[in-house]
């Protein structure tokens, strides 16, 4: 028997993920954790961003390894604790996704296997890569303003609207990508585009656009499958911007195949910008979401912070 790579693993999971059944997933997984990455610790969260603090403490404790089991949103609270202050807290330790959540966009993008056991596999035998992450400033819902981390995508826009729509709707414990496309239809129904002003690299005077939705990318997808920032890269130093402009519903609803097929830049009511940093203001409510999540509202500003995450079991699958 080979002996594992790492030598104090620790399992962040998310029992409620997938309507519940990630728990009773890690029932037939756990034996696969021990005997590829060693015996883990393995901490249930039991709030929101309770996963943030249990990274915290893992990695204080002594954590080479944080496997987040869960959805886009669970890795995405683990990010936020193994980051401080823009520096991994502990530069030695590693990060890893097993996607068990309704959906897996992150793992789409840095090709994560969808397959919990192969995921946890492949935790053991792909190398570490260092991958870039980001960090959002954004103004939460009571106004007041927050910085956090995005390892993947940031919508602005009808996407931030659609995120909390999609977590509303019964199809969610059933089907992400059909969740996600009925939020879409529903929400389109009713949206507006909006006076948004984007800011690239401090550079002024900004552009100050009609839109529909804006996507921060580090990397390509979101929403179930849909490639938002089909150029993206994990490892580029770079942030891709794709924004689609003021467009009708039924364009914008023959926009998604485009999505779903990696073409969305060939439409006509959309561009793509590749920036380092990039600020975004309205006197409109624009809703924000990250990584899945709804945050808050613009103003924000994003900004790309190059190697910062070492993640294992990457690069497997495109």
């Amino acid at each position: 028997m080979s002996t594992p790579r790492f030598r104090s693993p620790h399992v962040i999971l998310n029992p409620r993920a997938a309507s519940g059944n990630a728990q009773n997933l890690w029932k037939s997984l756990r034996a696969t954790v021990d005997r590829t990455l060693g015996p883990a610790d393995v901490r249930l969260t039991e709030a929101p961003n309770h996963a943030t603090a249990l990274t915290e403490e893992a990695l204080q404790a002594g954590a080479d390894l944080v496997v987040a089991v869960g959805g886009d949103g669970t890795f995405n609270e683990v990010v936020n604790g193994f980051l401080s202050g823009g520096l991994p807290l502990n530069p030695d330790a590693s990060l890893a996704f097993c996607p068990a959540g309704t959906c897996s966009d992150f793992g789409r993008s840095a090709g994560i296997p969808r397959s919990p056991q192969d995921a946890v596999k492949a935790i053991a035998a792909a190398p570490v890569r260092k991958f870039d992450a980001c960090a959002i400033r954004v103004t939460a819902h009571d106004g007041t303003t927050n910085t956090r981390y995005f390892a993947n995508v940031t919508s602005l826009g009808v996407g931030g609207e659609v995120c909390v729509a999609a977590k509303r709707n019964v199809l969610t414990s059933v089907n992400g990508r059909a969740a996600f496309l009925w939020a879409t239809a529903k929400t389109l129904l009713r949206y507006r585009a909006k006076d948004i002003c984007l800011t690239f690299d401090d550079e002024e005077p900004g552009h100050s656009l009609r839109v529909m939705q804006v996507a921060l990318g580090n990397g390509a997808y979101h929403g179930g499958g849909m490639n938002v920032c089909p150029l993206a890269s994990l490892e580029s130093g770079s942030m891709d911007v794709t924004v689609i402009s003021e467009t009708g519903f039924l364009d914008f609803l023959r926009s998604i195949r485009l999505l779903y097929s990696g073409n969305i830049l060939s439409h006509a009511n959309c561009s793509h910008y590749r920036v380092t940093s990039v600020t975004a203001t309205s006197r409109d409510l624009v809703a924000v979401e990250v990584d899945g999540e709804a945050v808050g509202r613009l103003p924000c500003t994003a900004w790309i912070m190059p190697g910062v995450l070492s993640i294992a079991g990457t690069g497997i699958v495109g």
